[in-house]
């Protein structure tokens, strides 16, 4: 296994280990919500340690995401209130909006940030992605409340470790015709033929 592999290997383990742990704990060991959360804080915690002591940094979206995770779902089970960590992709989708409106009023952008060393894109291009990311920040956040109060508690855990990553990974990949379009109009043009 080359090193690209393994560092794409370790990304999965890191960002899906704790979700996927919610899942497996909950359906196959009684639908105890609680065992669940603390299956899945125990995960995330080596999970982000095992990145941490295999990469020596981390990618500061896991880590938020990570960090995010233990904090919700530790108070989860200090308090015995599952409405916590459900509420936790409407708190987190909240403020990743606040941020991304945030950045165009104030025209600065925290995706260029993230993204810029691997993307080449215009102004134009990095602030049209901050405005899609910003609203489908909103309608995620949006739809985990609707989840949670109309819902069964299995619907949600089936939204919050499946539905809301096929979701983010379905506008991920909507996203490219306009990378895309930023990307062949930034390519420099070929010579002009001899005559």
């Amino acid at each position: 296994m080359n090193e690209q592999n393994r560092r794409g290997w370790l990304r999965y383990v890191v960002d899906f280990s704790a979700p996927f742990s919610l899942l497996v704990t909950y359906f196959f060991f009684g639908r105890d919500f609680m065992l669940a959360t603390g299956v899945s804080v125990v995960v995330a915690i080596i999970a982000l340690l095992f990145g941490l002591v295999i990469e020596r940094r981390l990618a500061w979206m896991p880590l938020i995401v990570g960090v995010l995770g233990i904090i919700f779902g530790g108070l989860t089970l200090i308090f015995q209130a599952d409405w916590i960590l459900k509420l936790r992709p409407t708190f987190v989708n909240y403020a990743f909006a606040i941020i991304f409106f945030g950045g165009l009023v104030l025209r600065k952008n925290p995706i260029k940030a993230v993204l810029g060393w691997a993307l080449n894109l215009p102004v134009e291009a990095w602030r049209k992605l901050e405005l899609r990311y910003a609203f489908f920040s909103l309608f995620v956040g949006t739809v985990n409340l609707i989840v949670w109060l109309t819902q069964s508690e299995a619907t949600w855990v089936t939204w919050d470790t499946i539905g809301i990553r096929v979701l983010s990974a379905g506008f991920g990949i909507a996203q490219m015709p306009l990378l895309m379009h930023y990307m062949k109009a930034d390519e420099v043009p070929p010579p002009p033929a001899p005559e």
